[in-house]
């Protein structure tokens, strides 16, 4: 699984933003090849509407407060995603700066994710 992850991760690092990125069909090669941790860091209200399966969810607004929920995902393949993708470059800033080894946002938030025919849950 390791290896699986190191040779997709250089595609990961093509963002400018500085932030890695991939896109749904990336990110579910990475949910099947690796224990990837999944972040919905979109408001309440968008997440009850539908969400990746088996994604933790902590909304941006609350992510520095509730970073201490994360530490044992630090050294995780970490996906962070909301609705188009302008949140979750900040999340993984955030988790950047609190020494997460790997985070990447899911390219264009879940708008990519369904136009991709992607499933989502609703709890």
């Amino acid at each position: 699984m390791v290896s699986g992850v190191a040779l997709i991760w250089p595609m990961l690092t093509n963002n400018h933003s500085g932030v890695p990125s991939v896109s749904a069909s990336e990110a579910v090669l990475l949910m099947n090849r690796a224990r990837l941790f999944i972040l919905d860091v979109r408001d309440e209200g968008e997440f009850v509407q539908g969400h990746i399966n088996g994604a933790k969810h902590i909304p941006l607004a609350n992510l520095e407060v509730r970073i201490k929920e994360l530490v044992k995902q630090k050294n995780k393949p970490v996906l962070v995603y909301c609705q188009r993708g302008g949140r979750s470059t900040n999340a993984c800033k955030i988790l950047a700066k609190h020494e997460f080894a790997q985070v990447s946002s899911l390219q264009g938030g879940l708008d990519k994710w369904t136009e991709a025919n992607m499933p989502l849950v609703k709890d």
